[in-house]
């Protein structure tokens, strides 16, 4: 009686991949095979040939690349602009001779290099006893309402991003038109080792400063606008 038939063994397709990996040399003397292999096309319906389809996978890769270098080099231009802007308004900041051509330097340069469309600079009352004229705005004196107000919105925090009611727009911007809906604002809070207000940039867009964004810009900013307040302070500014 004949023994059945041993069942074909096939490879599996990893097992192909794994002997292949470990024998590059295979394809060497037998560039007619790699001529017969077809694949499937990535794009349409039916079959190229293996030296086609590496094309096409190495022209995919190279387009990848390409975009990619493009994102790097458009993340360094817009790196460099910023360096720019941010020197340009650090030197404005540091050249003004007292605390009100502060405040009014902080403020052109946020507009015209960072189009930011309000802001005000909030200063306790201390601050300003050696001064012979009350401060002028974006520059006011810190009462107790606006206080409440500002520390309500950064709800303990150094910094933060949120809505800014019409209200409080009025109350925390008073030199400047109040929209007509809630717009947005950044907040960050002044310190050089004493409390010394607060530096609020808003915006009529309630979209401009969104509770998702990253505050390290303005507290950069505050951080520069607090030392030179004491400076001032100490020069008699």
């Amino acid at each position: 009686m004949s023994q059945a038939p041993e069942p074909r063994k096939t490879l599996e397709p990893d097992q192909v991949a794994f002997w292949l990996a470990r024998h590059p040399d295979f394809f060497v003397g037998r560039e007619g095979l790699l001529q017969q292999l077809q694949v499937p096309h990535p794009h349409i319906d039916g079959a190229v040939s293996l030296l086609e389809r590496l094309v096409l996978d190495l022209r995919k890769r190279a387009e990848t690349a390409e975009g990619r270098l493009e994102h790097l080099l458009e993340t360094a231009r817009h790196n460099e602009s910023q360096y720019r802007r941010l020197r340009e308004t650090l030197i404005a900041l540091v050249e003004a001779p007292d605390r009100d051509a502060l405040a009014q330097a902080l403020a052109t340069q946020l507009s015209e290099r960072f189009e930011t469309p309000a802001m005000a600079l909030w200063c306790p009352s201390a601050l300003s006893d050696s001064e012979p004229t009350p401060p002028q705005a974006p520059r006011h004196v810190l009462d107790q309402h606006a206080s409440a107000r500002l520390s309500a919105l950064l709800d303990g925090r150094t910094s933060r991003c949120v809505k800014l009611s019409v209200s409080d727009w009025k109350c925390l911007l008073p030199h400047v038109k109040a929209p007509r809906k809630a717009g947005s604002c950044a907040i960050s809070r002044l310190s050089a080792g004493d409390p010394l207000g607060y530096l609020l940039l808003a915006s009529p867009s309630p979209d401009a400063y969104r509770a998702s964004m990253d505050t390290l810009f303005t507290e950069y900013l505050g951080d520069i606008v607090a030392r030179l307040l004491v400076r001032l302070g100490d020069h008699g500014g």
